[in-house]
C-alpha cells in the first residue's frame, strides 16, 4: 500500500499537512478522522484525560478557510490543519497542569509553554491533553487523578511513563504526532511501548520553559523535550518546530540543525554496545538489535561491537540519581502544592492520594538525602566523566542499545524496580541526542525496538538511521 493509499489516521503528519495546503485533502476531514479513532480507542486505554475536540473541529475549520483564502501555499504554516496532543505536563493556557498530582487538581495554566506555543503557531491543531506518570516520576503513567494509561497493544500491559498518555494515543494511531518530555527515558519508554517514535534531542536544543514539576540544578542537563511521532519522518520536522532559545531558559540556544537527508550511511560507525547493561537483556530484544545492525550495515555502515562495561549503566545509576535529586526535593514539591505531608508512615500505607511508585521514589530520594553533600557531589561529578567518556566512544557514529531489560511489562511489574529505567536513563546522563525506533512486534503482538543514540548536536544523524530501520522494517504497525 503506497503512502497515499493509507488511511489519514495512518499518514505522517508531513503527508497530511502537504495534502491540506495541496486542497487535496481538508483539515476538517483529517481531524475528524482522528477525533472518530481517538472516541473509539481512548476508553480502553485512557490516554488522553482532557479532550478538545470541540476546539479542535473549529479550528480545522478555521484552517480551511485560511487555505482557500492563501494566494501562495507555501508562504502558510507548515504543520496547519494537523492534529497533535500535548503531554499534561506542559502548561497550556486554561488548561489542567497538575501532571496526576491530587493537591493541583484545580489549577489551571495562565500561559502556554513555548515549545507548545510553537506547534500551535505552526498550525498544528491540539485534540487533548494526556496522561502522565504522578509528577512525571516513573516509567509507568499512573496517578490518583486520572488514573492508569493501558498499552494501546496489549491493555494488560504499561503504556510507558512518564509520557505514557502520548506514546499510547500515537500508537493507537488517533494522533499523528505530540508533545513529550524525557528526563529518564519518559519519550523513549512510551514510545517503545506504544510501537512508534521517538526522540530525545541534544541537551540545549529544545528550551525546557513552561513545564511542572519545573527542573532545576543539575537536574536540566538530564531533561529534554522532543516529540512522539507514528512515522519517522515527522521526527526532524517537527525537532525543528521546537528548536531554539526561548530567551527563559539559560540551557536553550542556537543549534545547527543537520538534515537526516544528508547523512550518508555509507561508512557510518555503528557502535554495539557490550558489557553495558544493568540486567540481562531478553533475547528477542538483543535479537531486534541484531537485525537493526545487519540493516545499516547492509546499508554499508561499519558495524563495530565496543566493551562499555568501564562508562556502563551500572556505574550509572548512582551518578544519574544524585543528578536527578539535586533538581529539587519531592517533598517540597509536594509541600508547595499544599499537599498532606507524606511521613515514613503514610509513604507505606494503602491508598491515599499517591501512587505506589511516587511513594517507592520519595523513599529512594530519602535515603539519597541522607548522604553527606560531598558524596553527591563527587556523584554528581562522577556522572559528568561520564557523559565525557560517551560522548568520546559515540564520536561521529551512533550506538544500538536495547530500550529495556524485556518488552513493555505487565501493570505494576516495574514500581520500585529502577532498573526497567536504567537503560535509558544512562543517555540522559550522557547528554546526548536518541532516538527510539520501533521493529515490529513480537510473537505475541507486543512492539519490539532499539535506541539509536548519537553525538551532541547530531540528532540529525540518529533520526537519519532511524528512517532507514523505518524503510526496511516498515516502522509502525497499527494495533489490531
Amino acid at each position: 500500500m503506497s503512502a497515499g493509499e493509507r488511511p489519514l489516521t495512518e499518514r505522517s503528519a508531513t503527508e497530511l499537512a502537504g495534502a491540506i495546503r495541496a486542497g487535496e485533502l481538508t483539515s476538517r476531514e483529517v481531524v475528524d478522522d482522528h477525533i472518530e479513532l481517538l472516541e473509539r480507542v481512548n476508553p480502553r486505554i485512557n490516554a488522553v484525560i482532557w479532550k478538545l475536540l470541540d476546539e479542535a473541529r473549529a479550528r480545522a475549520d478555521a484552517a480551511d478557510e485560511r487555505i482557500a483564502e492563501a494566494t501562495d501555499p507555501d508562504s502558510l504554516p507548515p504543520l496547519l490543519g494537523v492534529p497533535f496532543t500535548i503531554k499534561e505536563s506542559f502548561c497550556v493556557e486554561g488548561m489542567p497542569n497538575s501532571t496526576g498530582c491530587v493537591a493541583r487538581r484545580d489549577f489551571r495554566s495562565a500561559e502556554t509553554a513555548p515549545t507548545a506555543q510553537r506547534l500551535l503557531d505552526a498550525g498544528a491543531i491540539p485534540l487533548g491533553l494526556t496522561n502522565t506518570s504522578e509528577l512525571t516520576l516513573w516509567i509507568e503513567s499512573e496517578n490518583r487523578l486520572y488514573g492508569r494509561t493501558r498499552n494501546p497493544y496489549d491493555s494488560t500491559r504499561i503504556a510507558g511513563g512518564s509520557s505514557g498518555g502520548e506514546g499510547a494515543i500515537v500508537g493507537s494511531g488517533a494522533s499523528p504526532f505530540g508533545l513529550a518530555s524525557d528526563i529518564g527515558g519518559s519519550i523513549r519508554v512510551p514510545a517503545f511501548c506504544g510501537g512508534v517514535f521517538g526522540h530525545k534531542p541534544s541537551v540545549g536544543l529544545v528550551p525546557l520553559s513552561g513545564m511542572f514539576p519545573v527542573a532545576k540544578g543539575e537536574s536540566t542537563r538530564l531533561l529534554g523535550v522532543g516529540p512522539i511521532t507514528r512515522r519517522a519522518e515527522d521526527l526532524m520536522p517537527v525537532l525543528r518546530t521546537l528548536a531554539g532559545p526561548d530567551g527563559a531558559d539559560p540551557l536553550a540556544q542556537e543549534m545547527k540543525l543537520g538534515n537526516p537527508g544528508d547523512v550518508s550511511l555509507d561508512g557510518l560507525r555503528v557502535i554495539v554496545s557490550e558489557h553495558a547493561s544493568f540486567r540481562p537483556i531478553s533475547r528477542e530484544l538483543l535479537r531486534a538489535r541484531e537485525r537493526a545492525a545487519s540493516a545499516l550495515a547492509a546499508a554499508g555502515a561499519r558495524v563495530e561491537r565496543v566493551s562499555m562495561a568501564k562508562i556502563s549503566v551500572r556505574r550509572g545509576v548512582e551518578p544519574y540519581l544524585a543528578t536527578l535529586a539535586d533538581g529539587g526535593s519531592i517533598t517540597e514539591i509536594l509541600a508547595a502544592e499544599g499537599a498532606e505531608p507524606l511521613t515514613w508512615r503514610s509513604t507505606f500505607r494503602r491508598g491515599g492520594d499517591h501512587t505506589v511508585a511516587l511513594r517507592m521514589m520519595l523513599s529512594a530520594q530519602r535515603l539519597t538525602d541522607r548522604l553527606p553533600d560531598k558524596r553527591n557531589q563527587r556523584l554528581i561529578a562522577a556522572g559528568r566523566r561520564i557523559a565525557e567518556r560517551m560522548q568520546e566512544v559515540i564520536g561521529d557514529g551512533v550506538v544500538l542499545h536495547p530500550p529495556m531489560p524485556g518488552v513493555a511489562p505487565k501493570h505494576g511489574r516495574t514500581v520500585g524496580r529502577l532498573w526497567w529505567a536504567a537503560e535509558m536513563g544512562w543517555f540522559n546522563l550522557a547528554g546526548v541526542p536518541v532516538t527510539q525506533v520501533p521493529l515490529g512486534l513480537n510473537a505475541r503482538g507486543v512492539p519490539l525496538g532499539v535506541q539509536v543514540a548519537a553525538g551532541p548536536g547530531r540528532d540529525h544523524v540518529a533520526i537519519a538511521a532511524a528512517l532507514e530501520l523505518e524503510r526496511v522494517f516498515g516502522g509502525w504497525v497499527p494495533p489490531v
